[in-house]
């Protein structure tokens, strides 16, 4: 595709009528072609979708494409660039299947093109859109009869089994739909009791990586025209956007996926005893990096458990990997009963959107959960430049060159530092919703704003996930490259006390932060003190866009009297 429309043109262009590698695969079409006509949004890739509507008749699809969609946020061009081919992939396949497809190229909204598109192949049908922001744009298209909505049948589990587990009001907590689930299905069940005699086996699942076993070798994939056409278009439209994109590092047609699944299969012996280990030389270690394909749904959620329980692999391999299957889920139904948290009695605060990125930031009308008040500005150390704290500019790296990074880096070291730093949970959230190939609104909000950040308070999480250096140490091999002590002058760990001694109030009462609050209650003036004097150092260098360097001498009490 040499070109994208332009809104002076006609409001959306058949793939067909240009030239190039898709516009070549695929055949002109007209309404009369099918006698029913399925609009397939962006994370639908699978023919199974159409088969759950078991439609007489010839059943025709629609696929789109949207600049303004792609412009919305400042997407990782790795994320444009695996989501706009595994879609003309799929769109090739259902041709090969006996599918009329009919491909959408447009600068529109979706509303707007399958507005337009309805007037001249009638009525379409769609299924229920996975994001709430799809859904919301689409709601007066159903509400008009134009679009025929069906329901989503690429999910594990129905809400029911969500609402009698969890409820539908805070608090929510994983352990009893965990259960649920597992019983329902059947899945590492026996005689109704789980297998090896409890549900989780995350405690053998924590073990850092020491370089044996040899990590695997991340896979690269042939890049066919498809892929180097749409990594011209990115190139080309969206070259202003964060990172590149090379779709050789990523799965996109059908033999892709299917290699992606062999490979996610072979890690997944040594999966669950390194599940939470962070390494430079590895930084997928044995995760299965199949998250993005099973959010588009290029893999079907319920293939990819069954080939984990089939798979020959430790029960604490299969059993946190199911688990992680199974909390997806989770966060799905809790995004959907609270409409993206708009229900929840929680503190909130207006954001600045964008997550500082050049060109996108906007003040929209909503507050936002934001517990613990925090306010500052996500640092442009997330979007590339040197912070000086090697497990994250290690972390950042990842996120750039690539686009994704597995959830410890997530968790324990990218959300982990914007707590520490007080950076605004929403900026936070935009971020890894624009920086990660497998992010969509109802999966980062629930795990950025529930998780990663404590924006939700106790909604989601009893207490915070934030650490000092220690952790980091134990669980990765940053600190050994790492310009501080991870002991002496490492300033995670006065960036933890800081916090804690911050956000004290709002830890009243919460038993699980109990013995953290008394140790900061122990500490010395001088500490605590210092602990304030490193965080403003530390907040103000990274917010002027400088790299944090050691004090002279090594002595971070020269960081306490620069700041005096």
């Amino acid at each position: 595709m040499d070109d994208l429309i332009s809104p002076s043109d006609a409001l959306y262009r058949f793939a067909t009528q240009s030239k190039g590698a898709l516009a070549s695969s695929l055949s002109s079409v007209e309404a009369k072609d099918a006698d029913v006509w399925v609009w397939l949004a962006y994370d639908q890739l699978n023919i199974a979708f159409l088969e759950a509507l078991n439609f007489e008749g010839r059943v025709g699809v629609v696929l789109i494409e949207s600049s303004t969609k792609a412009q919305s946020r400042p997407y990782h061009q790795q994320k444009l660039g695996v989501l706009l081919s595994n879609q003309r992939h799929f769109a090739v396949e259902l041709k090969a299947a006996g599918y009329p497809v009919a491909y959408l190229i447009s600068s529109a909204s979706y509303g707007e093109i399958l507005q337009s598109l309805t007037n001249r192949f009638g009525n379409l049908h769609c299924i229920t859109a996975a994001e709430r922001e799809l859904r919301k744009e689409l709601a007066p298209l159903i509400g008009e009869g134009h679009l025929i909505e069906h329901e989503h049948p690429g999910w594990l589990t129905p809400r029911d089994w969500f609402i009698s587990s969890v409820g539908d009001e805070p608090p929510f907590r994983m352990d009893a739909f965990y259960r649920k689930v597992r019983k329902e299905t059947g899945w590492m069940m026996e005689e109704g009791k789980p297998v090896g005699g409890k549900y989780s086996f995350d405690a053998e699942n924590r073990f850092p990586w020491k370089g044996d076993p040899p990590a695997p070798v991340e896979p690269r994939y042939q890049k066919d025209p498809i892929d180097e056409e749409v990594e011209t278009l990115v190139q080309t439209h969206y070259g202003h956007h964060p990172g590149g994109v090379d779709l050789s590092s990523q799965p996109t047609s059908a033999q892709d996926v299917e290699e992606a699944l062999a490979f996610a299969m072979e890690c997944l012996p040594n999966f669950g005893t390194y599940e939470d280990a962070m390494s430079e030389k590895s930084r997928g270690l044995f995760h299965s990096r199949l998250a993005t394909l099973v959010n588009l749904h290029r893999l079907m959620p319920e293939r990819v458990v069954n080939a984990a329980m089939d798979a020959q692999a430790p029960l604490n391999s299969v059993e946190g990997f199911v688990r992680q299957m199974i909390w997806r889920e989770y966060v799905r139904h809790i995004h959907e009963v609270t409409d993206g948290f708009r229900t929840l009695e929680v503190e909130r605060l207006p954001a600045q959107r964008g997550a500082q990125w050049e060109g996108f930031a906007s003040q929209d009308q909503e507050s936002h959960p934001n517990h613990l008040g925090q306010q500052n500005p996500l640092p442009m150390a997330y979007w590339g430049q040197t912070s000086g704290l090697r497990c994250l500019d290690a972390s950042v790296t990842s996120v750039m060159e690539d686009g994704w990074t597995h959830h410890i880096p997530r968790l324990m070291v990218l959300s982990n530092v914007a707590n520490l730093l007080d950076v605004d949970p929403r900026q936070l959230t935009d971020w890894f919703h624009a920086a990660f190939i497998d992010a969509y609104d109802w999966v980062v909000e629930p795990n950025v704003l529930g998780m990663g950040t404590f924006a939700l308070g106790s909604a989601m999480m009893t207490k915070p996930y934030v650490a000092g250096s220690a952790y980091i140490n134990r669980m990765s091999d940053h600190c050994k490259s790492c310009q501080f002590h991870h002991k002496k002058t490492c300033p995670m760990t006065r960036l933890y006390w800081a916090y804690l001694q911050r956000h004290a109030p709002s830890f009243k009462g919460n038993h699980r932060m109990a013995i953290a609050m008394k140790n900061v209650e122990r500490r010395a003036d001088e500490e605590k003190n210092l602990d304030v004097a490193t965080f403003d150092h530390v907040r103000k260098t990274l917010l002027a866009g400088e790299e944090v360097r050691p004090p002279s001498e090594g002595d971070l009490r020269r960081w306490s009297n620069r700041s005096a």
